[in-house]
């Protein structure tokens, strides 16, 4: 048999349903992402998991929680390239993106054009008819 997953339901009042979806549009997460990561924490801590803002946070005595993994700082800095990297990367491609929106309204808006030649038809064509550009 399988590992299945199991469904957990039950009731907040509005405030606290409210206040548990703004941490999670925080964080960028579902709320059923943060149910997930709290039950995963529950068991992982056996039972001894306190849910408390991070500045109130206070060091409790033998496991450290919450839990603190300590980084590399080459880890840290080859994040920060790749965050850097691809940022570029998305960047240049909506560059590219508006460039051919702009030809595209170029060749559209181009009433006069007498005929339009795409390169992959050249290769199919064994014609030495030469073509001229202007």
């Amino acid at each position: 048999m399988g590992n299945k997953n199991k469904t957990i339901s039950f009731r907040v009042n509005e405030d606290k349903f409210d206040a548990l979806r703004d941490i999670a549009e925080e964080r960028d997460l579902s709320l059923s992402a943060v149910f997930r990561d709290y039950v995963d924490s529950l068991v992982a801590h056996d039972g001894r998991v306190r849910v408390v803002p991070e500045n109130q946070a206070e060091d409790s005595e033998g496991d450290e929680f919450p839990p603190k993994v300590e980084v590399p700082k080459s880890f840290v800095r080859e994040h920060e390239r790749l965050e850097l990297e691809a940022k570029h990367l998305r960047d240049q491609l909506d560059e590219h993106k508006e460039y051919i929106n702009h030809l595209r309204e170029r060749v559209e808006d181009d009433g006069d054009v007498e005929e339009v030649i795409h390169l992959e038809e050249l290769d199919d064509e064994e014609e030495d008819e030469p073509y001229q550009l202007g």
